[in-house]
C-alpha cells in the first residue's frame, strides 16, 4: 500500500475509532483524525513487527484494517487519558 493508502486507511480507522468510544475528545474532530491516521501507522508497524504479519498491498485485508483500527483506539484512549481533563 501506498503512503496515500495508509492516509486513507486512518482517516477511516480514526472515524471507526470515535465511533466506537464516543465522547468529548480533547482535540475534535482534527486530534481525532490525526490520532487515527497516526494510530493506522503505528497499528500497522506493529503487526509487521511483532505480530508477523506482514503490510500486504492489498487495502481490504482485515488484519490490516484490525490492526489500523486497533492503533487508533489505543492513542484515542490514551490521549483522552492525557489530555482529556484540560478542556472545561
Amino acid at each position: 500500500m501506498t503512503i496515500i493508502s495508509w492516509i486513507i486507511l486512518g482517516l477511516l480507522a480514526g472515524a471507526i475509532a470515535k465511533f466506537l468510544l464516543p465522547g468529548r475528545d480533547p482535540g475534535g474532530l482534527i486530534g481525532t483524525t490525526l490520532i487515527g491516521i497516526a494510530g493506522a501507522f503505528i497499528g500497522g508497524w506493529i503487526s509487521a513487527r511483532w505480530m508477523d504479519h506482514p503490510i500486504t498491498k492489498d487495502f481490504y485485508d482485515g488484519t490490516t484494517w484490525a490492526a489500523a483500527i486497533g492503533g487508533s483506539l489505543v492513542l484515542l484512549v490514551v490521549y483522552r487519558l492525557l489530555f482529556g481533563n484540560s478542556r472545561s
